[in-house]
């Protein structure tokens, strides 16, 4: 991950919303500063770059681009492996950064649902397909060959390196569980057509070796 690649896409999106340069330059700092805590091995900047890649693939698709990408940037802000309110606390900090930009309260409060849908990852807001390909961008990951899967789950690990392994695979197992026993693990029909078939493989198979 470039973190000088990453810095142009931000200045770019907040700029449109305060002409203060300290405020973008502020903002940036808090994001930098949140996904590259050593704790990260996999909910870092390199993730966030990946979701907006995926994002701009699908521009078009996407009703309003802005709130979307803010939300996948704050997202993850907040993320403690020993907290199971990471989202909650994520969607209150983006409300507390953004708040010093020029946003309408109806846009705050849609990055806000966002955010806080990836938690169960379960779709909050359907008025369009944006809220659909948040979550199917933040888990196309499960869809990936399966070296790329092993080194996630290799990450996974390691954020949750506080527990022992009789604490830790049950966890895993329950999470994973849960997403095999859903009707789809993604909401759009192009990324159900690309991912979901190897995304369930990819699952059973680490099942099998927890």
């Amino acid at each position: 991950m470039n973190r000088t690649e990453l810095k142009p896409k931000w200045v770019d999106l907040v700029s449109n919303y305060t002409d203060k340069k300290a405020i973008v330059a502020s903002l940036w700092k808090d994001i930098v500063d949140h996904y590259s805590n050593t704790s990260r091995y996999y909910h870092n900047l390199a993730h966030i770059q990946n979701m907006l890649n995926q994002a701009e693939d699908f521009k078009s698709h996407v009703e309003d681009y802005d709130v979307l990408v803010f939300a996948i940037w704050y997202h993850d802000i907040i993320y403690k492996s020993t907290k199971n309110d990471n989202e909650v606390k994520s969607a209150l900090f983006a409300k507390k950064a953004l708040k010093s930009l020029d946003f309408d309260e109806k846009k705050l409060k849609n990055i806000e649902d966002l955010i806080i849908s990836t938690k169960k990852h379960q779709i909050i807001l359907d008025e369009n397909d944006d809220n659909a390909y948040l979550l199917d961008f933040d888990l196309s990951i499960l869809g990936s060959d399966w070296k790329t899967y092993q080194n996630y789950t290799q990450q996974i690990r390691k954020e949750y390196k506080i527990y022992p392994e009789f604490m830790y695979k049950p966890g895993r197992k329950k999470v994973l569980q849960h997403f095999l026993e859903r009707e789809t693990l993604y909401f759009t029909e192009v990324y159900q057509d690309k991912f979901e078939t190897q995304a369930r493989e990819n699952i059973i198979k680490e099942l099998k070796l927890l």
